[in-house]
């Protein structure tokens, strides 16, 4: 059904900020109206972070209205998230501040609006988050520029607790106390949850105070909701800590302030906390905005204000149902060939849900190993399992799968342990996450690892014939696993028989042939194809899973039917599938060389809703069709790679 909303203008924030007098009151109310509209623009766009922004609203509000001086200037005290969970709150409190523009309210998630993640190309977001635990180490960094241009001012970063298990935190602690950076305070808002359950369940971090004292920090614990504690905190830090860095380890609630999403509500039974991401139902939609409405009139009321006006928003059509994802084929068939293969180990970092682990964890659970928001350590940890006898399923997203633990991957390659590491959210989209989500420079970061294969399934099919091949290949893989839903004529391909560098045609056509992997890509390809039927061209589509090998016999069968040969990847055009299938071609030089073009990104990925990406990027099945047209046609634009007249291979 279509779910009305409803917002906070910007006017009711200045009422708050101006009409009552009494500091604790006016925080309380700040960050009521804060919560109001950070549900709004979740719901508005469909997912984001309710629970972590809830969690920090009044860490956060007690900061600008309290604590910072000329916050939101280029000369005053910074705020910035290294979690990033929490950027929708931020976005809301900074636009109820008038930081931001009051019209991106409505722009969450969607492009040229706010990213999913922190972003500096929004303002007042110094820093982009990434794979977490970088906060500490950019305070650290701003304040010796700080120190080296003679600026004088605060710095205060917000992390998550489950983001205390990545190391780098721990490597920033020491040298930041040992140049007695007064300047900065680091609150925890620790909350007890990280992406999906219980931080002591998955990776306990212990006695924080004694941790952080012990590299030399000063640090305090307070009630991260209470704005009289806050305000004291605060003060104590600067009377008993002027010249050491400090940690203010906020005890909060995840949907705090808001009982429908709080995990205090969490029956005692649940393991899952149900609002870490995505958009909630209409049902505690409506719930949770009663509430949150009643608090902030019960505070405008003690103040002797009129209640809230609300401005009424247009519907949101929620999405289509549910549908196949590729995650959950993969998981069904690792957990179904586990029974078979009793030295198959699963590894995750902190997202059993999002990459398929819940029946393979639930079915084997004496062979699950959750690994909390450590990548680093869980990609070595495999590579000892695998020296063991074992076979690892390393999992997380993508993004940081092939990054954060690239080194760590490099050297179990080196000493040829066989470690499957599976990545989900791979590619471009979803694209409302932001660019920190959007795996596109994942192909060249492990394509060129010793003895590993690069492998992307299209479909539910595909996805199960993968973990098949892993287990019969001697090789490492890697599995790029989009997170999106398969376009249904891309899931109705099935899967062949995978032979490692070969493809198959899923469309047969003219001589006129485009290349891709995963189902975004060949969506759009055959979608492409039957918008290109009208003009005549007949437009050959041909999957090619393999995006760092390619059978060079195959590829000569494939170009000696091919007046053109154009690759489609959402990846960096730079080191992705379509320079590895150019380089075979040159190196083998077939008889009928046809004319090559090579279509990726070329930019960092933009956040918006699925099809404001694909367009921003031009992969989008018209602007391919249009790109299709014109080489079918000869008179595409050529790229920077000119050969021969008649066996032109051209690179863009």
């Amino acid at each position: 059904m279509n779910l009305p909303l409803s917002r906070v203008p910007l006017a009711e924030f200045d009422r708050v900020r101006t009409g009552i007098e009494d500091p604790y009151e006016r925080t309380r109310a700040f960050s009521a109206l804060c919560r109001i509209n950070t549900l709004y623009m979740v719901m508005r766009a469909g997912s984001g972070h309710l629970g972590s922004s809830f969690s920090a609203a009044d860490v956060v509000s007690h900061l600008l209205l309290n604590e910072m001086t000329a916050p939101c200037t280029d000369e005053g005290d910074v705020y910035f998230s290294s979690k990033g969970h929490d950027a929708p709150g931020l976005y809301s409190a900074l636009i109820g501040f008038g930081a931001l523009s009051e019209d991106l309210v409505h722009g969450l998630r969607r492009i040229d609006g706010l990213p999913g993640h922190p972003d500096v190309h929004t303002p007042f977001m110094p820093f982009n988050t990434g794979s977490l635990g970088m906060g500490i180490s950019k305070a650290k960094g701003l304040i010796l520029a700080d120190r080296q241009l003679g600026r004088r001012r605060r710095i205060y970063v917000m992390t998550g607790d489950g983001e205390l298990q990545e190391g780098q935190n721990w490597e920033a602690l020491g040298s930041t106390a040992h140049h007695a950076m007064g300047e900065l305070t680091v609150i925890v808002d620790h909350n007890k949850i990280q992406s999906d359950t219980w931080v002591a369940d998955v990776n306990d971090l212990g006695d924080l105070i004694a941790k952080f004292e012990a590299f030399g920090w000063g640090a305090l614990r307070v009630d991260g909701h209470d704005q009289q504690a806050l305000e004291a905190v605060f003060r104590k830090r600067a009377e008993a800590f002027p010249d050491r860095p400090v940690v203010i380890v906020a005890d909060t609630v995840k949907g705090g302030g808001c009982a429908t999403f709080a995990a205090t509500s969490m029956p005692d039974d649940e393991w899952m906390y149900q609002f870490h991401s995505g958009a909630p139902s209409d049902e505690d939609h409506a719930s949770a905005h009663a509430e949150l409405v009643a608090a902030a009139d019960e505070v405008l009321r003690r103040a002797g204000l009129d209640p809230l006006l609300l401005v009424p928003e247009a519907p949101r059509v929620p999405p289509a149902g549910p549908s196949l994802r590729l995650f959950q084929a993969y998981g069904e068939e690792l957990a179904a060939q586990a029974e078979q293969r009793t030295d198959i180990v699963a590894l995750d970092a902190d997202l059993v849900l999002d990459t398929g682990l819940i029946p393979f964890s639930e079915r084997h659970p004496d062979r699950f190993f959750e690994f909390g928001i450590a990548e680093q350590d869980m990609v070595s940890a495999a590579g000892g399992m695998a020296a063991g006898g074992l076979l690892p399923f390393v999992h997380s997203f993508s993004c940081f799968l092939h990054s954060r633990p690239n080194e760590q991957i490099y050297n179990n390659a080196t000493e040829g342990r066989k470690v499957v590491y599976a990545g989900a959210l791979a590619g471009l989209l979803p694209a409302q996450p932001g660019h920190s989500h959007q795996a596109v420079r994942d192909v060249s970061a492990i394509g060129a690892m010793p003895g590993t294969v690069v492998l992307q399934p299209a479909n539910a099919a595909g996805a199960r014939a993968a973990v098949r091949y892993c287990l019969d290949t001697p090789h490492s893989v890697y599995l790029r696993i989009a997170s999106g839903a398969v376009p249904a004529e891309v899931d109705a391909l099935g899967a062949e028989e995978l032979r490692t560098g070969i493809g198959r045609t899923v469309r047969a056509g003219g001589r006129t042939v485009a290349v891709g992997a995963g189902p975004v890509v060949l969506g759009q390809l055959l979608e492409a194809a039957r918008l290109l039927e009208a003009d005549g061209i007949d437009l050959t589509v041909v999957e090619l899973p393999w995006l760092n090998r390619v059978d060079a016999d195959w590829l000569a069968g494939l170009t000696a039917g091919a007046d053109r040969l154009i690759v489609v990847e959402d990846h960096y055009v730079k080191g992705g599938q379509a320079d590895r299938i150019a380089r075979t071609l040159l190196e083998t030089a077939p008889a009928a060389l046809p004319s090559f073009r090579g279509i990726g990104l070329t930019e960092v990925p933009r956040c918006g809703t699925d099809e404001e990406a694909l367009r921003a990027h031009g992969l989008h099945a018209e602007q391919l069709a249009r790109t299709l047209r014109a080489e079918a046609e000869g008179t595409g634009t050529p790229g920077p790679l000119d050969l021969a007249s008649r066996g032109t291979v051209r690179r863009v």
